[in-house]
């Protein structure tokens, strides 16, 4: 009798071995294209990767691939997830446009309140299907940076020190609006963007104040001409059908971190990092920080009512796509 028991336990132990196998989590590969140290990690990727791994412990746990482990071009980023290289990348849409150019509705100038409203407006539209290009992903979160302004090695103090300047610019929207002020637009990547300030190769570059001392341009840029341009889209993608291939309860994580929760968290805290370093630009004596006149307001708010109307007009599909905004930010505000 005693020899049947055992027999027993033993063969329900080898029963149980792939329950056991099945246990272990599920591994998740995210690419990122800069340090663990950058501020747009600490505030738009870490926290999702931390709420993840802590309440899905034992069922699904994201690492983190650094500073282009997987690849260093932040242009190939997307595909990286698409092709399932990784399965999860943050990127700069701006960077690819053809892949993502109705992203570009976001890069309009002045058309949101805050960074809040517009990153809100991002994730829902990316996830919708209104924006082109995120077929092949499940968007963790969409967000879209503080305005940005221009940061040179030589002195602007109006729109026409601008006339000639080579200027680094994030995406094409950036690049019109500038042209139009006289500036010649460089669209280059954000990690090389020092050096070539650094160097000599390019005058100046936008950024919002929270990005200015994260990748160095702070170091060499001194003039700072806050012009208060339109917001750099930026996202955390994941492939679709890794996503869709998960558990039920490891999908429900990802949504509940992702989204409104890491969008409200990323963008309280890059705000708050926004005032703090315009705070110590406006007071270190070595800088100049310079708010446009009421008379260059005027005309830099004509050229961004230019380049929406020109933007919405070149097409009956981007006057749809920027009609369909503006409804989901009324939408938005009547809420609030």
């Amino acid at each position: 009798m005693l020899r049947i028991i055992a027999r027993a336990v033993a063969a329900a132990s080898i029963v149980s071995l792939p329950s056991l196998a099945a246990a272990e989590p599920i591994n998740l590969k995210l690419s990122f294209f800069t340090s663990d140290r950058s501020q747009i990690y600490q505030y738009s990727v870490k926290p999702f990767v931390d709420a993840v791994n802590s309440e899905g412990a034992g069922l699904v746990h994201i690492e983190v691939y650094f500073s282009g482990a997987i690849s260093g071009d932040l242009s190939q980023q997307p595909q990286l997830a698409a092709d399932g290289m990784a399965d999860l990348a943050f990127i700069i849409p701006g960077r690819t446009p053809d892949r993502f150019h109705d992203t570009s509705v976001l890069e309009l100038p002045g058309l949101f309140r805050d960074t809040r409203e517009a990153s809100r407006v991002f994730t829902e539209l990316a996830r919708d299907g209104t924006l082109s290009g995120y077929d092949d992903f499940y968007v963790v979160e969409g967000e879209v940076s503080g305005p940005e302004s221009i940061h040179s090695r030589k002195p602007v103090a109006s729109i026409a020190d601008l006339n000639g300047l080579t200027i680094r610019v994030n995406n094409p929207m950036e690049a019109e609006v500038l042209q139009r002020l006289g500036a010649v637009p460089v669209l280059l990547s954000i990690n090389q963007t020092t050096a070539a300030v650094s160097n000599g190769t390019i005058d100046g570059a936008t950024f919002p104040p929270a990005m200015l001392f994260e990748f160095g341009v702070g170091r060499v840029a001194t003039h700072h001409f806050m012009i208060g341009l339109g917001g750099a889209p930026m996202a955390l993608l994941m492939n679709r059908r890794k996503f869709e291939s998960l558990p039920q309860a490891a999908q429900s994580i990802i949504r509940k971190y992702g989204g409104e929760w890491l969008s409200d968290y990323s963008t309280k805290k890059f705000d708050e990092l926004d005032r703090q370093v315009l705070q110590t630009l406006e007071a270190d004596p070595r800088r100049t920080v310079v708010f446009p006149g009421a008379a260059d307001e005027k005309t830099i708010q004509a050229v961004f009512k230019d380049v929406i109307a020109q933007w919405a007009g070149s097409s009956d599909h981007n006057r749809e796509l920027l009609a369909r905004v503006r409804a989901e930010l009324a939408k938005l505000r009547t809420s609030e």
